[in-house]
């Protein structure tokens, strides 16, 4: 029971370090474009126009939909309110994964340090950001996607495939145990990620590019955080295996 205590405790402080460092990094990567792309969720559609005017239609719409609509005022309540519940989500999420991590070094029972996290937290970034985002990158608001639980379906199961995958790779010592772990991992993309038939959208695309890149570079940071801090405290946790 002690044992467990300790591991919890070294997960959630671990969680907390990485979903605080990734919320302070998000309020100058991420944040500032996804209130940028608020403001292109507000852009009225065109309204329809006499065939005589077809061609200045065009032209208002092109403009309608190339230019964001002037920023609301925000108060600096809501302005709180907004960075207070992405640090809340940012350390649930820290703490969700410290612990599923810490309990999968325990169960795999191979010595782990400081070092050795971080090649837990790669292997948890590959998994759990950059495999999924393969066939799903980060998406912003006013992006056009297909039905929410279709994603989601295929999110976990690219994420839940690439961490068998990897740990076959890791730990396995059967070929055929390896080579079914490479089957697992690349199965959801050989199957493909749910898209809309036509894309849809009112935000420019190299602001979701930009965005979807600075969102894996903050997951890649969470990553390599909780992987490095929850090693090094699993150290302490499980000092005979060292």
């Amino acid at each position: 029971m002690t044992l467990f205590r300790r591991l919890f405790l070294a997960a959630v402080v671990a969680g907390v370090l990485s979903g605080t460092a990734a919320s302070v990094v998000q309020q100058v990567t991420t944040v500032p474009l996804i209130l940028e792309a608020e403001r292109y969720e507000t852009v009225p559609a065109p309204v329809a126009a006499p065939a005589a005017n077809a061609e200045h239609a065009h032209n208002q719409a092109g403009h309608a939909h190339s230019a964001p609509a002037p920023a609301e005022a925000v108060t600096t309540a809501e302005a709180f309110q907004r960075v207070g519940l992405t640090v809340v989500a940012n350390l649930l999420v820290g703490v969700a994964y410290g612990l599923l991590l810490a309990g999968t070094m325990l169960l795999v029972g191979a010595p782990v340090d400081a070092r050795r996290g971080l090649v837990w937290g790669i292997g948890g970034f590959i998994a759990f950001a950059l495999a999924p985002a393969v066939g799903l990158p980060p998406e912003l608001p006013g992006m056009g996607g297909a039905a929410l639980e279709a994603r989601q379906a295929w999110w976990i199961a690219a994420a839940l495939c690439a961490a068998g995958g990897l740990l076959a790779l890791g730990f396995a010592k059967n070929r055929f145990v390896i080579a079914a772990g490479v089957v697992l991992a690349a199965l959801p993309h050989v199957i493909g990620a749910p898209h809309p038939e036509s894309p849809e959208g009112v935000v420019p695309p190299e602001m979701a590019a930009r965005f979807a890149v600075l969102s894996i570079g903050v997951a890649a940071l969470f990553w390599a955080a909780l992987g490095s801090a929850c090693g090094a405290l699993m150290q302490r946790v499980m000092p005979a295996r060292r």
